[in-house]
């Protein structure tokens, strides 16, 4: 077995989320809306839970389709409380209602999500050179600019951890201890 991040562990869904996923660079916007929505449904929860749900989220959320999520209606909300499947939270399922919109304005100021959240990375994702996992911060310069500017967009659940992990998930920051065989691969 190659040397991996810990918090990868033992489950095969989360080796494979670190051997295929987290941090390599993601420029689709379905896919970073996506990565958004799914890291604010983490908050207060572990990501193995966010990861077991991500099938039922893309099928309850059409295939993170912010379009037709933005045009969600009070129908839709009780639809997605009943589904047990996803986090059954209505802060959560309103915010993500609340972002595709957001999302959409976003897109349409910028010509993409990509474009705008890039930005806060300059562009190019940002190398990091952790040799532990006590070493790697919960937030960021970064990470602080991506959340306040979120929120001031009309995001929510996108505070600066939220968006920390992210920018990790997303390889806006490459995030693999430098002894992960994952260090220094981007696809």
């Amino acid at each position: 077995m190659p040397p991996r991040c810990p918090w990868s562990g033992t489950d095969p869904l989360y080796i494979q989320y670190h051997d295929d996923e987290w941090g390599v660079p993601v420029h689709d916007d379905r896919r970073l809306f996506e990565m958004l929505i799914l890291e604010g449904a983490q908050a207060g929860l572990s990501w193995i839970t966010i990861l077991r749900k991500r099938e039922n989220y893309r099928k309850a959320f059409h295939r993170f389709n912010a379009k037709r999520i933005a045009a969600y209606k009070n129908a839709d909300v009780h639809r997605l409380l009943a589904n047990e499947g996803i986090v059954r939270n209505r802060l959560k399922i309103e915010a993500t209602i609340g972002n595709a919109k957001a999302f959409l304005a976003v897109q349409k100021e910028f010509g993409s999500f990509d474009a705008y959240i890039w930005q806060f990375v300059g562009g190019k994702p940002k190398v990091n050179r952790w040799k532990t996992m006590h070493e790697i911060p919960a937030h960021t310069a970064e990470s602080d600019a991506m959340s306040k500017d979120l929120k001031k967009r009309g995001f929510r659940f996108v505070g600066s951890t939220i968006c920390y992990a992210f920018m990790q998930a997303t390889g806006m920051v490459n995030d693999h201890l430098t002894n992960c065989f994952r260090y220094g691969r981007r696809a």
